[in-house]
């Protein structure tokens, strides 16, 4: 592992050799097979089905992940899967998560779908990626996941076999006896044949695939972003770029004798690139306690108990998760820590600041996204960490702030001067980023660069600073929002003249979906009524505003759009101000600015005598920044 303080160091990696001549593994398999070898008995995945710091877990070691992988490449090859077939998984974490995840790159391309989306959104991007097979629960109780996958499967005429995860085997005792006769029963009414996973695995080879490994570099993996919008967008990424991303972290991050508690969710970017193709490069050891992760059951009440099972060296973590930590006592030995890793959504400062002040750890935040096949840039561990920065790029990274000039070119911008941040490195798939060919149009600057959609500055010392979103997204806990599916609901109420659906600042979630309302002249209606008729027609339960007012005239442009950086103070103002009048403190927001740096700044009176270190003992709970007035 080589340790990294400052960008020359970062350059000074990419100075030995170009990325094509660092000779990395040029399939799935042979990345496997490479940690297989070097570190066989080492322990590589463990999982517990409950939170427990001594219920019962279950470890594979590389050499015991390797034939298991082995066993699902085959198993798929053997359900007529080839190199440009699908298989799609919709499971929380198991250990055959990851091992679909990874028996599916090899097979043919894996297709990660988040579990917690609705039938029909299931159904739409089974049939967008042309899925052939799909993994996921056998009927389970407190789930109701295999009943979904059931009816999605119904309307995606590509699936043809349908392996069910029975998750019985990670129990024990009693419950072990009694969950099969409590399971519930699941309906069928598609066609698709039904199998069970572990008794198909069994019959496969162990030792050897059945079939030639290809060593081409090809799409390996299908992840769809957000998950509310009407037709998703599906990335696709290489063999290359999901290397390139386990390289990262083994030649900068993690030790073989590391261990990462992972609690979050395999069908997301964050858990299996910079997380679990990184402990396949560096053979470090990685946790993932419970189904639904940091959702589970009693594991934010246990998770220091499991640090200390584990002896976890690095925790991986988003500013929900870390809210939800800083609200139980540390209660146990975590003096094996070393850092924790932040990412999805901005920390805000008064977190950072909190956890560091309670635990003795070091938070790093990092930036990636889902188009690039996640990793761009980091804070250092061994160097200056920059708050409110997600740090430095990693070698091989190109990152240009870049802004319009004339309708196709794009100028870069000086230091500190904000524009769209733009990423070129071995995760981007240049010019194919998404499935549909209409999505990659304009989405690459000179041809080259990746447009993220997210709006960011970089300083003297090369830092990345994002300060706002271009897509005008809302960020849910790490999940993407579309405010069209709001918006959209709402204009179908007979009274709704317009909507402006956005995020507003949350201290646990990061931002929570928002919506302003203006009525048809003459018309009339309630909130109460408006709320409940989105409850009716948002079919993605995340996206329900949990804030809804109507206003006399939204706020337009020039051309008669809603201008949501408007709608956005608003949320601040009313946001803070609430928080502000809950803790007792006398200020209020009296404007919010527009900071060429900071994105959106709430300016701050007082009425009172009161501390700096109490407003932001309660402001810095939220991710934009404050001032006082001058």
């Amino acid at each position: 592992m080589t340790t990294f303080a400052t960008a020359a160091d970062l350059k000074a990696i990419e100075a030995e050799m170009p990325w094509a001549d660092r000779g990395q593994a040029r399939s799935m398999y042979d990345f496997l097979t490479r940690a297989k070898t070097a570190h066989g008995a080492r322990p590589a995945i463990s999982y517990q089905l409950l939170s427990g710091p001594a219920t019962k877990k279950v470890t594979l070691t590389w050499a015991g992940l390797h034939a298991k992988v082995t066993q699902a490449a085959n198993l798929f090859r053997s359900l007529g899967i080839g190199e440009k077939d699908v298989i799609a998984f919709i499971l929380p974490n198991a250990m055959e998560t990851a091992v679909t995840l990874l028996g599916g790159a090899v097979a043919g391309i894996v297709n990660p779908i988040n579990p917690l989306l609705e039938p029909e959104k299931i159904s739409s991007i089974l049939r967008e990626t042309g899925a052939k097979v799909v993994v996921t629960l056998k009927p389970f109780p407190k789930t109701d996941l295999a009943q979904k996958v059931g009816e999605a499967v119904q309307y995606a005429p590509s699936v043809k076999t349908v392996l069910e995860v029975d998750l019985v085997p990670y129990l024990s005792g009693l419950k072990k006896i009694i969950v099969p006769w409590v399971r519930p029963k699941n309906p069928v009414n598609h066609t698709a044949d039904i199998r069970d996973f572990r008794a198909e695995m069994a019959r496969m080879p162990a030792d050897k695939l059945t079939f030639p490994d290809s060593l081409d570099d090809r799409v390996a993996a299908l992840f769809h972003t957000g998950g509310t919008t009407g037709m998703p967008k599906v990335a696709q990424h290489k063999v290359s770029g999901m290397v390139y991303n386990g390289w990262l972290g083994a030649t900068l991050l993690f030790k073989p004798t590391d261990v990462v508690i992972c609690p979050l969710p395999l069908f997301h970017v964050f858990a299996c690139y910079p997380i679990l193709m990184s402990m396949i490069g560096s053979g470090a050891h990685v946790v993932f306690p419970t189904p639904q992760g940091y959702r589970g059951e009693g594991v934010f009440d246990n998770f220091w108990k499991l640090v200390e099972r584990y002896k976890v060296t690095y925790m991986i973590t988003v500013p929900t998760a870390l809210a939800a930590l800083m609200q139980r006592p540390v209660n146990a030995d975590i003096s094996s820590m070393k850092n924790a890793f932040s990412g999805s959504s901005p920390l805000p400062v008064e977190l950072y600041n909190r956890f560091k002040k309670e635990t003795g750890i070091e938070i790093i935040e990092g930036y990636g996204l889902t188009e690039a096949t996640c990793l761009v840039s980091i804070n250092p561990p061994d160097g200056v960490k920059k708050i409110g920065s997600v740090g430095l790029m990693f070698p091989y990274c190109n990152v240009r702030i870049l802004t319009r000039q004339g309708a196709t070119d794009f100028r870069e911008c000086a230091v500190d001067e904000v524009g769209e941040i733009c990423v070129s490195n071995p995760g981007v798939f240049e010019g194919s980023t998404y499935t549909e060919a209409d999505k990659n149009r304009e989405l690459f600057a000179n041809g080259r660069f990746l447009r993220t959609g997210d709006l960011g500055r970089l300083d003297a010392d090369g830092y990345l600073f994002i300060t706002g979103r271009a897509k005008d997204l809302i960020i849910r806990g790490g999940h993407n929002i579309d405010p069209a599916i709001i918006e959209e609901a709402l204009m179908g109420h007979e009274a709704v003249g317009f909507v402006g659906a956005i995020g507003q600042p949350d201290a646990h979630a990061g931002e929570l979906p928002c919506a302003y309302v203006e009525l048809v002249k003459g018309a009339s209606t309630t909130v109460d009524e408006l709320m409940a008729y989105a409850a009716k027609h948002i079919t993605e339960r995340a996206a329900i505003p949990k804030h809804l007012e109507i206003l006399p005239e939204l706020p337009k442009t020039a051309v008669g759009k809603v201008f949501k950086p408007d709608l956005r103070r608003m949320a601040i103002t009313r946001t803070y101000d609430a928080a502000l009048a809950e803790a007792g403190l006398p200020a209020r927001v009296s404007a919010v600015i527009e900071d060429k740096k900071r994105g959106l700044v709430a300016r701050l009176s007082k009425s009172g005598t009161v501390e700096d270190v109490a407003i932001a003992a309660i402001l810095g709970q939220f991710s934009n920044p404050w001032e006082w007035a001058t």
